[in-house]
């Protein structure tokens, strides 16, 4: 028999074991350190200013807030702004992604050439330029309010913003990111689709046409169930940039998350708890998107029997 300790199921554990408790010892070394260094300076640690006046005003938000409102309620309507440009960024990246990435493998010259450029342009410029462009270049510089340019009849552009119907308005600096997010994550969702379509075997192809299926049913019912057993993992990545590209927002002065954080921070003085803030933000955004991939990449994998 052998002897427990040459076990690899109890070496892993207790590697496992060994691993969380030097983690454990260094967090706390480090927490103590924090803690002693801010008393030297004089710095209570605490979460005791959120619920004091934040005095500052929030250019947009989808709650009600007024500056006599407390930090967290401001805290509040930033992390409401993140979440909002992190889930419309995602919608509209993957349609992009989606549309461009088939239109990748087009037998049409034009179209698939024009996919390509757009891939490459925009995959290989630095996303924070591409949104001062938009920004700078494109919203801010449109025409007045008076003068304003109407698309199809139903969407106006002027350099307040964008109008849809219903009443609809989004500033020029909502705009700006999200065109900026979306396009810019789009062209690399699109090489994720391309190669997660193109690693589906060409029996597949022959074997639906065989059966007298149609260019787009063959691709909608049999291509892409398969295809995103290899799209999802990558595709997880790229949600999660998007959340977290999210917080280049401020560049553009959209009141996220990391914009109120800031402010607060500066007028308060507290940075640690500001920063610990903003972090278990994100980590909270992230897992959530890991978590939600996760289970859908599990429910699209092959059953075995």
């Amino acid at each position: 028999m052998t002897p427990f300790w040459r076990n690899k199921r109890f070496l892993s554990n207790a590697a496992q074991l060994i691993s969380v408790f030097i983690i454990a010892i260094v967090v706390f070394i480090l927490w103590d350190n924090l803690t002693y260094n801010l008393e030297q300076l004089g710095i209570g640690f605490g979460f005791d200013f959120l619920q004091s006046q934040a005095s500052f005003d929030i250019g947009e938000t989808l709650v009600a807030y007024k500056p006599t409102d407390s930090y967290y309620r401001a805290l509040l309507v930033g992390l409401l702004n993140s979440l909002r440009v992190s889930i419309l960024g995602i919608i509209l990246a993957t349609i992009v992604g989606a549309v461009v990435g088939i239109a990748r493998l087009s037998t049409n010259w034009l179209v698939r050439n024009l996919a390509l450029i757009y891939v490459e342009l925009l995959r290989n410029t630095p996303l924070l330029l591409q949104l001062f462009f938009w920004y700078f270049a494109v919203f801010i510089s449109l025409p007045k309010i008076e003068n304003q340019v109407s698309l199809f009849g139903l969407i106006n552009l002027n350099n307040k913003g964008t109008q849809f119907p219903f009443g609809l308005e989004i500033s020029s600096e909502l705009s700006a990111l999200i065109l900026g997010l979306t396009l810019y994550a789009g062209a690399f969702i699109a090489e994720i689709i391309r190669g997660g379509i193109q690693s589906v075997p060409k029996g597949q192809w022959e074997a639906a046409r065989a059966l007298g299926l149609k260019g787009r049913l063959i691709m909608r019912l049999v291509i892409l169930p398969q295809a995103l057993r290899v799209i999802i993992p990558p595709l997880t990545s790229q949600y999660l940039n998007i959340a977290k590209n999210s917080s280049l927002a401020i560049a553009v002065g959209y009141p996220d998350i990391y914009f109120v954080a800031s402010t607060t921070f500066n007028q308060t003085g507290r940075a640690v708890e500001v920063m610990l803030l903003i972090m278990v933000t994100y980590l909270t955004i992230s897992l959530t998107i890991s978590l939600t991939m996760n289970s859908l990449n599990r429910y699209v994998q092959l059953k075995e029997r």
